[in-house]
């Protein structure tokens, strides 16, 4: 078992500011420096940057994030191009990953899967003061988000599906951000699905504060929305995107749709979710699919549970309460995995070929 943890990072501010003072925490930690381990030279040249038509796309649906690159970009003294690159969240592959989510009329839990060499270990607060909602989730690629609510009440997950065929567009990581800080309900992220260039294809399960829930079904190609409250690794409306072999995530939402018959609240979702023996958490952190962390939205009470590792109990998190001005007090949030690796923001990781 390897101790692991998340530290938390709260700030209100402009994007600009925002974008400095990660680039300022940066600076002291290991993650920079390990993506360059793990990615090497491919990072640098493997993919073409048009750096004024991804500028444009930002100032088209979220100029604050062109802001805070930028701002990330000063900190660490870096190149607009070579921070597009790290942190603008277009081109860059993905690795593949598990994911399992199941929404309730009032919740959303959310099992994220991967490798815990891909995880940054960064939890965030944040409330802009140049434009968008405030948000709270866990980071991937630095300014993008894995899951999260917004202050409207808006949960936001993705399952990983396919990368062949990947296309020119956002990769989902800061898909999950511009939801998260451009919509207020499910129909405006479904809208927003629709407008924006989408690198891979993926699925993003989402709740608002009416109890209005859809997957959404994305590809380079298309986009299919239908309703549905249990969502793994698989498309079942573009079933031409899927991958071959889809029987462990076929078996794992039958798993979850066959349980949730049974669920009395949302912290019984949750222990569906989290428990080892459930039969939906997964230890297969070696193949890219161990549960690093369960997560648990609210929308009408605006809070967040989150947990890593397995049989856990929930942390929770008043984002309301944060929202009128109160800092959250917990530093860290600290959990173990079967798993010989750190998270990227504990240590130099001696884990080459691992992509952030």
């Amino acid at each position: 078992m390897r101790q692991v943890f998340s530290e938390i990072i709260q700030f209100r501010g402009s994007h600009y500011d925002f974008g400095y003072m990660q680039g300022e925490q940066l600076k002291e930690s290991p993650i920079l420096p390990n993506r360059e381990l793990q990615w090497g030279s491919k990072r640098k040249y493997h993919f073409i940057i048009d750096e004024q038509e991804i500028k444009r796309m930002f100032m088209t649906f979220s100029p604050g994030m062109w802001e805070e690159i930028e701002g990330l970009a000063d900190a660490l003294q870096m190149s607009i191009h070579d921070a597009i690159v790290e942190f603008g969240g277009y081109y860059l592959e993905y690795g593949k990953s598990g994911c399992s989510i199941f929404t309730g009329k009032d919740y959303m839990i959310r099992n994220y899967d991967n490798h815990p060499a891909s995880y940054e270990g960064r939890y965030i607060f944040f409330q802009p003061t140049s434009g968008g909602y405030a948000t709270v989730g866990p980071s991937m690629q630095i300014t993008g988000r894995i899951d999260g609510i917004n202050e409207k009440g808006l949960a936001m997950g993705y399952n990983f599906v396919n990368r062949k065929k990947s296309g020119n567009g956002f990769v989902c990581n800061m898909v999950g951000r511009l939801i998260l800080e451009i919509c207020a309900t499910v129909s405006e992220a479904v809208d927003l699905l629709r407008e924006i260039p989408h690198r891979h294809s993926f699925n993003y399960v989402l709740l608002d504060k009416e109890g209005q829930t859809f997957v959404v079904e994305a590809s380079p190609r298309r986009i299919d929305v239908h309703n549905g409250n249990a969502c793994t690794n698989h498309f079942e409306k573009l079933t031409e995107e899927n991958r071959y072999r889809m029987d462990e995530s076929m078996k794992r939402q039958e798993t979850i749709s066959n349980s949730s018959q049974d669920l009395l609240d949302a912290y019984q979702a949750f222990q569906m979710m989290n428990n080892t023996d459930e039969g939906v958490f997964s230890k297969k952190y070696g193949a890219w699919a161990g549960t690093i962390h369960t997560a648990g939205y609210f929308p009408k009470e605006l809070k967040a549970w989150f947990s890593i590792g397995g049989d856990q109990r929930p942390v929770i998190l008043d984002f309301g309460k944060w929202l009128k001005g109160e800092p959250i007090r917990i530093k860290k949030i600290k959990g173990k995995l079967d798993s010989t690796s750190p998270f990227v923001n504990m240590e130099i990781l001696n884990e080459p070929g691992i992509m952030l």
